[in-house]
């Protein structure tokens, strides 16, 4: 054989083995990462080849498919009320990763979770038939919220204090998660959403912590009660009024100057608000004790799933006495979800036990054979003493009948609640956040419920910015359809 023919052809079958091996190191190892990448279109038409199992509220579906008109993706996703469960149920999107229960569940959702597959699926190669979602979410209580907040902006969460189980979840401005769900129109909704001031697209309930304001002065108080500081809600405090920032001579003063808060019990204290005895009362105890007990309500939780992760509640260290004092009325850097201040009220409520929160009952198959229960996994805490439960109830009751928080009353429902009003912006140059917090227990059917609400901006003028006036009423909207009164 002629040697240049020798050299190509051994240089050819070089070329072939070379391309052998590399199609055999593509299929055997990087095959599944292939199949798994994003940009794979095949994903997306696996996906929508068929109807998307639900997500179920109140026993009925909030969730649909429709067939699409063109395209290679045979079904796009739909919703019902779409607005009002946007906040629980995320977006499924042809274009976009799917977020909130959509993405979570989205194996489960499209039928691909293994746990769907039966032995003959198995041997086939059939995609399963899809799962459903079963929320714990109270579809009157959800409305109740979200119809009272209306056009402010803001957020509000509402649990079950002896289940964990939640009940509603609502962030204003909401958005119609059907915008973004067929490929052909979602890119534009996407640039509309996103260059939205308002963020409707962000979760206030679950993943937006602001400063609490004076909420947080039930954690102090609930840590001075559990220290020993002082042994009841009725014993004087030692609290000096106006109170002077330590290091500083910067005067820490309340809201209402009439207000008898110096050396005023915790009950008093909390009725009226009083930023000396909490600011002096933070310092007293430190930031330390103050930091264990906000984390045992949940705080500085940085794996806190509903099952939808939670952005964590903060109670900063490192901190002089100035700013230990400015944590003590929620202030400084002290930060919290609604959901974070709702467990809060919730645990106070349940006789100082929290129950995880939830947001999901059940999973199912196709045929509606449950896959897993949260509820029976739902574990709990004993965050105070009952004791200590019990006082707090009796103060934040007193905040209702007589205090800041009187807009919450409801005829024939035991409520205690903490307002709040928090500062915003360097010097408070912005609108204040407006906080309510409580708990309702009905004298007739024994039900209970702990609600957060937090509302950011609204129409009202500043002047009239407050927990009592903006947030309460809609705290009260979701208590009275919770314990249906």
């Amino acid at each position: 054989m002629n040697k240049t023919i020798r050299r190509a052809s051994v240089f050819a079958l070089l070329l072939v083995f070379a391309l052998l091996l590399r199609a055999t190191w593509v299929q055997f190892f990087e095959g599944q990462a292939l199949a798994d990448d994003k940009k794979n279109r095949r994903n997306a038409i696996l996906t929508y080849a068929e109807p998307l199992g639900n997500i179920i509220v109140g026993g009925k579906a909030i969730t649909g498919s429709a067939v699409t008109t063109g395209g290679d993706l045979r079904y796009k996703r739909t919703y019902t009320n779409s607005e009002l469960y946007a906040a629980v149920t995320g977006y499924a999107s042809q274009s976009y990763a799917p977020t909130q229960l959509e993405g979570i569940y989205a194996d489960l959702l499209n039928g691909t979770d293994i746990r769907l597959k039966t032995a003959l699926d198995t041997v086939t190669g059939r995609r399963a038939d899809p799962g459903d979602v079963l929320t714990t979410i109270d579809p009157a209580v959800q409305k109740a919220a979200y119809d009272a907040l209306g056009d402010k902006k803001g957020a509000a969460v509402a649990i079950d204090p002896a289940t964990g189980r939640i009940l509603a979840v609502v962030s204003t401005p909401s958005y119609d998660p059907s915008s973004l769900t067929d490929a052909n129109t979602a890119g534009t909704a996407w640039k509309k959403l996103n260059a939205d001031s308002d963020k409707p697209l962000t979760n206030r309930a679950l993943r937006q912590p602001l400063a609490p304001g004076s909420t947080f002065k039930l954690v102090v108080a609930a840590a001075a009660l559990e220290d020993g500081l002082y042994s009841s809600v009725d014993e004087k405090t030692d609290s000096p009024t106006p109170y002077t920032l330590p290091g500083t001579r910067t005067p820490l003063r309340n809201e209402n100057t009439s207000a008898p808060c110096e050396d005023a019990t915790i009950r008093v204290a909390l009725q009226y608000s009083c930023n000396t005895v909490f600011g002096h009362m933070a310092v007293q105890l430190g930031q330390d004790k103050l930091k264990a007990t906000a984390d045992k309500f949940g705080f500085d939780d940085e794996s806190q799933d509903v099952p939808v992760r939670a952005y964590p509640s903060v109670y900063p260290s490192g901190m002089d006495a100035s700013s230990t004092a400015l944590t003590g009325i929620g202030q400084f850097d002290v930060t919290a979800t609604p959901l974070q201040m709702a467990m809060v009220s919730a645990a106070i409520a349940n006789g100082g036990k929290l129950v995880s929160p939830h947001m999901v009952a059940q999973i199912t198959d196709g045929g509606g054979d449950v896959l897993e229960d949260y509820d029976d996994k739902a574990s709990a805490t004993q965050v105070v003493s009952a004791s200590t439960a019990e006082q707090l109830q009796s103060a934040m009751q007193t905040v209702v009948e007589k205090g800041t928080g009187t807009n919450a009353l409801i005829d024939g429902v035991t409520v205690g609640g903490k307002t709040g009003t928090a500062q915003n912006g360097e010097n408070n140059s912005k609108a204040p956040y407006a906080w309510f917090t409580s708990y309702g227990k009905s004298g007739s059917s024994g039900k209970e419920v702990a609600v957060a609400v937090v509302v950011e901006q609204s129409d009202a003028a500043r002047s009239e910015v407050s927990g009592n006036g903006l947030a309460a009423p809609v705290a009260k909207a979701m208590m009275q359809a919770a314990l249906k009164r």
